[in-house]
């Protein structure tokens, strides 16, 4: 195994055509055969840097005054004339004078004329974060700066992502909170004090007199909503929701009636009318009561204190509250969650035009949240992204029809066919490790749908076809494929990228053009061995036992292990979660069954 490893560190080094190269390598399987194509590219003289140069991404050197990798040298989206009665918001993206001062933190206090400075038709979109989300913030600019939206303010939680947004021309105000500065998780007692941050924000800001758009970090705008909104304007409160049943199958509110999932508290608009300044303070009395009310649910509580009747024949308003309120919800193949949005696609079988994508009903953590948003090519990463070190590598399963098509949609046929595709994955991560290229993972397909509550395979009523191209983290644990695991227990970390990454914009064209032709071949035919001779040029032959030898590695097997999750769940049955097991084919026999004891239930290792 030594020898292999040293042979392909010398094809990897050898001249003409690995000098200084940027590889991308695509594995196709037909049969047991792979097909690898690799670009050949060269980053000299910053010519990765260039093709992207006018993008928001593009890295010239940072002022002192740090910050993340991100440019300030964005185009700039040019403000047009204001409404009349609105005033004229400043560029966004303008970034101060490298050689100027930070202002006092007392002049980022929130306050109604900070927050008129930047609304516009008395209109302000706000969202708040940490440090930790400093990227998703960045994103969540750009989109609606790149819609023509700038009447907005980020809140910071902390002096360090103030700073940073302040010295990118970003604007910000102080929240005060004083939190930690890394990601909080999901659930934990600090991801609730952020949802009280929410609540006290809202009631802070209502009283000023703006109608208020307020959104989670981990979101994205992709159609301007303020005309959207505007269309109702004896609306209180306008929210999105969980609910994954479509209610409509255009462009209007959803029907109120139908949606029994909760009321999503990551997009919504408030005016600052009577009854939603109550239900903002009465709100915030509640969490201040109890910490262990999550923000949500204690919205949720008091919304639905009264529902309906309709306000009108044609709105989709109805009352809520307490009778007085007047509330819309808005309608969920639109603005979309995770699983309208990846799992269903609703809006695109309903030929509709989304607004929104919160990146709700997903797995992973911030690191799922993350990949699912590059999957859709909505995330902006700095160029390095795009600029790996010792190149990429990509493959195309080739799945049979019967597993993808034939047989009814149950346990068995959806376990086979991920099965079938996460053996190739294994071995493209093999390949991968040994020629120290980035992967970017297939498209996955599956059957059944991934949730965490007993469901029948799909949600009964949605929109879910199958199979059904499913987001990466249905199978596979994104975060800690993506987490620096102990290279002396799990040996070298490798690198992944999402499976859309080579159609992605921001992707150098040198990058895509130029390619290299890898076969796996059997040891000992025809010009089959480790190194950079070829019998043609742009082919690379070399042998594909070393692949299946990188896969018996003690090393590399603990880390594949840890790589896949759990299906979940099966109805009747506690536990009903089923585990992935990424050597599945070592077990003679082996079925997709939940546990059927305490000691059983636990990953493969």
């Amino acid at each position: 195994m030594g020898g292999w490893r040293n042979a392909v560190q010398e094809a990897a080094a050898s001249k003409p055509l690995f000098l200084t190269i940027y590889t991308t390598i695509i594995v196709g399987i037909v049969a047991t055969s792979f097909y690898v194509f690799s670009a050949i590219y060269s980053p000299s003289a910053s010519t990765s840097t260039q093709s992207i140069s006018t993008s928001w991404l593009s890295s010239p050197p940072l002022s002192q005054n740090g910050g993340s990798n991100f440019s300030n040298n964005i185009s700039q989206p040019t403000d047009k004339a204001s409404q009349p009665g609105s005033n004229q918001l400043k560029t966004i993206w303008e970034a101060p004078p490298s050689n100027s001062k930070m202002p006092p933190l007392e002049s980022f206090k929130l306050t109604k004329e900070l927050v008129g400075e930047r609304a516009k038709d008395n209109v302000i979109i706000v969202t708040f974060g940490n440090f930790a989300f400093m990227d998703f913030i960045l994103t969540w600019v750009k989109h609606l700066t790149d819609l023509d939206v700038s009447n907005l303010l980020v809140g910071a939680m902390d002096t360090k992502l103030l700073e940073a947004l302040y010295w990118k021309g970003v604007p910000v105000f102080d929240m005060g909170s004083h939190m930690s500065t890394i990601d909080v998780g999901w659930g934990s007692p600090t991801f609730h004090k952020m949802g009280r941050e929410k609540v006290l924000l809202i009631n802070a800001i209502l009283p000023f007199g703006y109608e208020l758009l307020m959104c989670d970090t981990d979101m994205v705008w992709l159609k301007d909503p303020l005309p959207y909104l505007a269309q109702y304007p004896d609306a209180d409160i306008l929210t999105s929701s969980d609910q994954v049943v479509p209610t409509v199958v255009d462009d209007r509110l959803a029907d109120w009636k139908q949606v029994g999932a909760a009321y999503n508290i990551g997009i919504f608009h408030w005016r600052p009318t009577e009854p939603a300044i109550k239900l903002a303070k009465e709100w915030k009395d509640m969490l201040l009561a109890d910490d262990k009310i999550w923000d949500q649910n204690g919205f949720n509580e008091l919304a639905r204190k009264q529902t309906g009747p309709a306000v009108d024949d044609d709105s989709g308003l109805f009352y809520a509250f307490d009778g007085t309120l007047k509330l819309g919800i808005l309608p969920e193949s639109i603005f979309c969650s995770g699983h309208t949005y990846f799992v269903q696609a609703m809006y695109e079988q309903l030929r509709l035009e989304p607004y929104a994508l919160h990146t709700t009903f997903q797995y992973g953590g911030t690191e799922g949240k993350r990949h699912r948003l590059r999957e859709a090519m909505v995330f902006y990463d700095p160029p390095e992204y795009y600029d790996a070190p010792g190149g990429f590598l990509s493959f195309k399963p080739s799945i049979p029809k019967s597993l993808l098509l034939d047989g009814e949609h149950n346990l068995e046929s959806h376990f086979s066919l991920i099965n079938y595709q996460m053996k190739q994955i294994r071995s493209a991560l093999a390949i991968a490790s040994l020629l120290n290229r980035t992967l970017v993972m297939p498209p996955l397909w599956c059957r059944l749908d991934r949730l965490w509550f007993s469901h029948p395979g799909v949600l009964e009523g949605s929109m879910t076809r199958q199979p059904f191209l499913c987001p990466l983290d249905h199978v596979f644990e994104v975060n800690v494929m993506l987490k620096d695991l102990p290279e002396e227990e799990f040996g070298p970390a490798i690198n992944i990228r999402e499976y859309s990454f080579l159609n992605n914009p921001l992707l150098p064209q040198q990058v895509k053009e130029s390619w290299l032709d890898v076969q796996l071949c059997q040891e000992g035919t025809e010009d089959c061995h480790a190194s950079s001779n070829t019998s043609r040029p742009g082919l690379l032959r070399f042998p594909k036992n070393s692949t299946e030898e990188m896969t018996r590695e003690e090393k590399f097997r603990n880390r594949m292990k840890r790589y896949v999750g759990i299906w979940c769940c099966v109805e009747n049955h506690t536990p009903g979660h089923i585990y992935y097991d990424m050597y599945w084919d070592e077990k003679p026999g082996w079925k997709p069954a939940p546990p059927q004891t305490p000691e059983e239930d636990h990953p493969p290792f």
